[in-house]
């Protein structure tokens, strides 16, 4: 029960910094784009640098060890893939790219969809 609040209250949080983070990136703002970045990796206990880094099965690897993948896997997927269209229309297509990979690598691997908007996040 407590860890069930415990990820719940984590969650809440992430979706909360999240959705204000992603209307910054969707202006074009970097720093928008960065602290969604660093909320992923916050949420799966990793330096965000090194974890949207990795190839997109090695992301997935980390979301199952982390222990988090399954509670968080809807809501990573929808940013990441919302990061790709951003990094896209920056005209950075390696950071765009690899986004979508990645997106798409957590979608499959958790049985999500990256065109989900999750509640919280709507």
């Amino acid at each position: 029960m407590l860890q069930r609040d415990y990820v719940l209250e984590l969650i809440g949080q992430f979706t909360e910094v999240v959705k204000r983070a992603l209307k910054r990136a969707q202006t074009g703002d970097l720093g928008g784009c960065e602290e969604v970045e660093r909320q992923i990796g916050e949420i799966l206990d990793l330096e965000y640098g090194t974890a949207l880094s990795l190839a997109p099965d090695s992301l997935v690897t980390m979301m199952v060890i982390s222990g988090m993948g399954d509670s968080v896997a809807s809501y990573v997927c929808f940013a990441l893939a919302r990061l790709a269209e951003v990094y896209e229309k920056m005209g950075n297509e390696d950071l765009s790219m690899l986004r979508a990979a990645q997106a798409k690598a957590v979608a499959e691997s958790f049985g999500c969809d990256p065109d989900d908007v999750p509640e919280e996040l709507r």
